[in-house]
């Protein structure tokens, strides 16, 4: 899709503060890339997770119906005691052409995931299994990832700076103004290289406003 293929020449910081200044949050606080140099942008699929009761459920199986380019977004609401993505799930998702995954939790097997060289992002890395004591609640629903919604078909775009969420009938807007920005930083840079001060160019180009929020009903 043309509008993902976009997204993904975008970097995090500048979607980041487009979306700031249209007061959206984004930001997925704490989850890191486990392969430095990895990008991602994709399609969520979205996965919720619940410990185990008196009868115990499955914790992968839900691979099965995620579509190539998708990014699985799994809500382990933080937990770090044990994982819900090891070597199986990561050759899976590999050879479905899945783009990626983000956990609000840990993984492990990293020394499979590397020779994959699969890019996933999440809070941790941690050996213990999650089977028999976190079971798949629901997929395709509305989760939260560090506080933020993120809604099935909703833009996951990954980099080494961390994760965002767009929403998806937002994301042409914010790639608009995403565009704008980078391009006023670039002018800066420019700038400066021509000797101008750092105050000066920042001021000469409105730099002050750029990730500002703007006021309903105007137009910047």
């Amino acid at each position: 899709m043309k509008l993902i293929e976009e997204l993904k020449k975008m970097d995090t910081a500048s979607i980041s503060d487009a979306m700031d200044k249209l007061g959206i949050p984004c930001g997925l606080l704490g989850i890191q890339a486990v392969i430095p140099g990895k990008k991602i942008c994709g399609d969520a699929f979205t996965v919720h997770y619940v410990p185990c009761g008196m009868e115990k459920g499955t914790v992968g199986d839900f691979i099965d119906d995620v579509k190539p380019g998708q990014v699985v977004v799994i809500d382990n609401a933080g937990r770090t005691y044990c994982t819900v993505w090891g070597d199986i799930m990561t050759f899976t998702a590999k050879t479905k052409n899945i783009e990626g995954t983000v956990i609000d939790g840990v993984c492990r097997d990293v020394d499979g995931i590397r020779t994959l060289d699969y890019p996933i992002y999440t809070k941790g890395k941690y050996m213990v299994t999650g089977k028999e004591r976190v079971q798949v609640d629901a997929v395709n629903c509305p989760v939260a990832i560090s506080g933020v919604q993120v809604r099935p078909g909703d833009i996951i775009l990954g980099d080494e700076s961390g994760v965002i969420c767009i929403p998806r009938e937002k994301a042409e807007e914010i790639l608009e103004i995403a565009r704008h920005i980078e391009e006023v930083e670039q002018k800066i840079i420019a700038e400066v290289r021509n000797g101008s001060t750092l105050k000066d160019a920042r001021k000469k180009l409105g730099y002050h406003s750029l990730q500002s929020k703007q006021e309903e009903g105007k137009d910047e």
